[in-house]
């Protein structure tokens, strides 16, 4: 771990803070998702660590996708509703560079903790991972919309 950084409060009492604590701390809360006790561990990460980052980098993901399509042409403008969706899910999942990009956002936000348990299984959490992404981005077409860009 690095080295930690004390602050002091208005009370002059130190607090420790270090860069995990200050990822949690930024993460939103979803309390629409239930961990269980029978929960499998793939599930429970990707609940408590791949939804909170994903809703938390949601703006730069969109930014990202924004930058794909206009170094694509913008072709991703001239399509239906029903090719628009086909193209994100498209992109994430066949161009491995653009895939990678997003990997790196959403694991860049990840404690030390949570970047050892990705790398024991690491295949089968980048498959949930990119299908969120998917799904957020999708969810979020209609921010995508010329004007927006």
């Amino acid at each position: 771990m690095g080295i930690p950084e004390i602050f002091y409060n208005f009370h002059k009492n130190p607090i420790m803070v270090t860069r995990d604590s200050i990822l949690i701390s930024m993460r939103p809360e979803i309390p629409s998702v239930k961990t269980l006790p029978n929960t499998s561990s793939d599930e429970r990460f990707q609940n408590q660590t791949l939804r909170p980052v994903v809703r938390l980098q949601n703006e730069l993901l969109l930014a990202s996708f924004r930058n794909y399509v206009a170094k694509h042409k913008n072709v991703f403008y001239d399509l239906s509703l029903e090719k628009r969706l086909e193209y994100i899910e498209h992109a994430i999942q066949k161009d491995i560079k653009y895939r990678n990009s997003l990997k790196g956002i959403i694991i860049g936000q990840f404690t030390l903790d949570e970047f050892d348990e990705y790398i024991q299984n690491s295949s089968a959490l980048n498959k949930r991972m990119m299908d969120i992404v998917i799904e957020r981005i999708k969810s979020n077409i209609q921010l995508l919309e010329y004007q927006c860009a």
